[in-house]
C-alpha cells in the first residue's frame, strides 16, 4: 500500500476538510486503485462504491458520519475513474473484473469481509461481489442499482425500462460518446447530473471538481467502457440469490431506472429490507444524505 504524494491534485482526499482521511494507492487484481481511507484501522470495515459519472467524492456526505459511528471506511475510485488506473482493453471493465478489484481491496486491509455499499454502477459491482465472492460481503447495501438478472429481465419485458435505457445503447458507438461528453467543458455530463437531480443538488464548485476528474487522461473512455463491456462482454454471476443481509434504498423518481426494479431485486435476497424514498431521484446520497446514512447504520448494526 502506498500513500499519494502531498501535492494537491484537486480530486484527492484533500477535498475533505472535516474528516481525517488520506489518499492511498492499492495494487489490486493487477490494477492500481486510488482509495480514500478514513477511520481507525481496527474498526469494522465499510467499502463505498461510486457509479457513473462520479468518483470517490460522491460519498463525501456519508464518509464522516460513518467514521464517527466507529467504522473504517474505504472509498475507491473504481478502475477507469479519476486517479485510478485506466486499462486500455474493453474487457478489463467487465463487472466480474471490477468486483474482483473490491474483493482484493478488502484483503489489503487484512480482512476477510466488509460491509459493502454501492450506488449505480457501484451497486452493480456490489451485487456481483455478493454473488461471485459471497464470503467477502458481511452486509450489502444497494442504492438505485438493480440486481443483474432482474435488470436483464426488465430490459426484455418492460418497454418503459427499455426506453429509459436508450443512452446505454448510444454509448456503444466508438469515440463519438467521448467527443460528446468532452464538448463545451463536459456540458453533457453536467446535465446528466443536474437535470436528473433535484434543483440545487450539485453546486458549481462540486461540478468543477467532477470536471477535473473527467478531464484526466483516458478517464472518459474508461468510464464509458463500463457500459461497452456490459453489452459486448457480459459476465453474469454464477448464482442469483444473495445470502448476505441486504438493504436496498431506492429513490422513486429515478429518471433511468423504474421502481419495479427495486421490488423485484428485493425478491432475489434471502434476508432483506427495501426502503423506497418518494420525491427522491437517482442521486439518493446527495439529496437524502442524512436518511441514507441512518439506513446504512441500521443495516450495519442490525443486519437489516
Amino acid at each position: 500500500m502506498a500513500t499519494m504524494p502531498s501535492t494537491r491534485t484537486g480530486t484527492d482526499a484533500e477535498l475533505l476538510s472535516t474528516v481525517d482521511a488520506e489518499s492511498t494507492v492499492r495494487e489490486v487484481n493487477g490494477v492500481r486503485l486510488h482509495v480514500v481511507a478514513a477511520g481507525d484501522e481496527d474498526d469494522p470495515l465499510v467499502v463505498l462504491l461510486h457509479g457513473f459519472p462520479e468518483f470517490w467524492y460522491g460519498w463525501r456526505h456519508q464518509l464522516e458520519p460513518l467514521v464517527d459511528a466507529g467504522y473504517r471506511v474505504l472509498v475507491p475510485d473504481q478502475r477507469g475513474y479519476n486517479l485510478s488506473e485506466k486499462p486500455g482493453a474493453l474487457r478489463a471493465y467487465r463487472t466480474s473484473e471490477c468486483s474482483r478489484d473490491i474483493a482484493a481491496l478488502i484483503e489489503t486491509e487484512g480482512r476477510d469481509s466488509a460491509r459493502v455499499v454501492g450506488h449505480d454502477w457501484g451497486g452493480m459491482v456490489a451485487w456481483d461481489l455478493a454473488l461471485r465472492h459471497p464470503s467477502a460481503v458481511d452486509r450489502l447495501a444497494i442504492v438505485n442499482a438493480p440486481h443483474p438478472t432482474v435488470y436483464r429481465q426488465h430490459l426484455l419485458a418492460d418497454p418503459e425500462q427499455l426506453r429509459r435505457s436508450w443512452y446505454a445503447a448510444a454509448i456503444q458507438l466508438p469515440w463519438l460518446p467521448e467527443l460528446a461528453c468532452r464538448t463545451a467543458d463536459f456540458r453533457l455530463l453536467e446535465r446528466a447530473l443536474r437535470e436528473t437531480a433535484a434543483p440545487g443538488t450539485f453546486t458549481d464548485a462540486e461540478l468543477d471538481r467532477y470536471r477535473r476528474a473527467w478531464a484526466r487522461p483516458d478517464a472518459l473512455t474508461g468510464m464509458l467502457d463500463w457500459y461497452r463491456a456490459a453489452a459486448r462482454a457480459p459476465s453474469p454471476p454464477p448464482r442469483e440469490r444473495v445470502d448476505a443481509p441486504t438493504t436496498i434504498v431506492w429513490g422513486e423518481d429515478d429518471a433511468a431506472l423504474t421502481p419495479s426494479l427495486a421490488v423485484d431485486s428485493d425478491q432475489r435476497c434471502r434476508r432483506s429490507r427495501l426502503e423506497l424514498l418518494s420525491g427522491t431521484s437517482h442521486w439518493v446520497q446527495h439529496e437524502r444524505p442524512t436518511r441514507l446514512t441512518e439506513l446504512l447504520l441500521e443495516a450495519f448494526e442490525n443486519g437489516t
